[in-house]
């Protein structure tokens, strides 16, 4: 009986912390010549650089494994500058998130079972050739910055390529 009370505390714990979840807007955002905004929240920290041809990004992640955006927009060629912080607080083996942009048509969902066994190299299969760009793996309130040549117009998608993450963590990075 001592340890069926243990176990119920235990769920109504858990219960009541994924209930007390904020809840987020999803927004969409365009870098760039034209930077708009398709949400009623705008993101300042967005935006294209002074140094001529760099745009700026900054990308956030949380303990309830969520990305800020849905949406990335860049002009093909320009140089992205992409900050990834994990606004969180648990530890990089237990919630960590990273950023991986993918090639068109790559399934995500393989990738997410081959990233499973690499571990050790962040969850990056090693030789994927789907990875056009990606950060390391992050732990709570810790972050990265890569730069990489927005590829061809198109569209494409990013993920976090932390176990199971991928589900639910993605988004679109549209090259225009």
């Amino acid at each position: 009986m001592k340890n069926l009370s243990k176990i119920l505390f235990v769920l109504t714990a858990v219960f009541m912390f994924s209930c007390g979840e904020k809840k987020e807007e999803e927004e969409t955002f365009t870098i760039g010549d034209e930077p708009r905004t398709e949400s009623a929240t705008t993101d300042t920290r967005s935006q294209t650089s002074a140094e001529e041809g760099v745009t700026e990004v900054v990308l956030t992640a949380n303990d309830q494994m969520k990305f800020d955006k849905n949406e990335i927009r860049v002009q093909a060629g320009q140089t992205v500058r992409l900050t990834l912080e994990h606004v969180g607080q648990m530890e990089k083996n237990v919630m960590g998130h990273n950023f991986v942009l993918l090639e068109p048509g790559t399934n995500i969902n393989e990738f997410g079972q081959r990233a499973v066994e690499a571990a050790d190299n962040d969850y990056i299969p090693q030789n994927a050739d789907e990875v056009i760009a990606n950060t390391i793996m992050l732990g709570g309130g810790e972050s990265d910055t890569i730069e990489f040549e927005a590829p061809e117009p198109g569209t494409y998608e990013f993920i976090c390529s932390f176990p199971g993450h991928y589900a639910v963590m993605r988004g679109k990075f549209i090259v225009e």
